[in-house]
């Protein structure tokens, strides 16, 4: 199992909590962006410089991806692309994207962008709050005690 993280536009807060659980639970965090990014020192983090270019980290993610790794993103058809291959999909608020909602996500979004096309004055998401980090950090780490539950002693 591997952590990848849409790193592009990921908020710093979430990327200082996975800097601190991937060496605590042994498990690898990659970092994908279309810029450089600094890692702290260690052998459980790394990053993925990809080119620039519309979807290219989104794509390079999607080629690393497995069953069972776990994704960091808050884009949607990212989401939609890693759990088609068995990954799971956490937002950065902390919110999960399952085979459930996903379908419904992706419906939305694509009514919204097509009232921006027309428009329409939508707004964007709301700031990024310390309740969001509290959550994000929560979910994460019920997903990683899990996942050290199951591995082989």
């Amino acid at each position: 199992m591997q952590i990848l993280v849409d790193a592009d536009a990921c908020p710093a807060v979430v990327k200082d909590i996975l800097f601190r659980a991937g060496p605590r639970v042994e498990v690898s965090v990659t970092l994908v962006a279309n810029q450089f990014l600094r890692t702290p020192p260690s052998p459980f983090i790394r990053s993925v410089q990809v080119p620039s270019g519309f979807d290219v980290a989104d794509a390079r993610i999607v080629e690393m991806a497995e069953a069972g790794d776990l994704v960091i993103t808050a884009d949607i058809p990212l989401a939609a692309s890693v759990l088609a291959k068995g990954a799971h999909a956490l937002d950065p608020r902390g919110e999960w994207f399952s085979a459930e909602n996903i379908e419904e996500r992706l419906t939305m979004r694509s009514m919204m962008d097509q009232l921006r096309s027309t428009g329409v004055e939508t707004g964007g998401p709301s700031p990024y709050s310390p309740r969001d980090g509290k959550q994000f950090a929560a979910q994460l780490d019920r997903f990683l005690s899990k996942y050290r539950a199951s591995r082989p002693k």
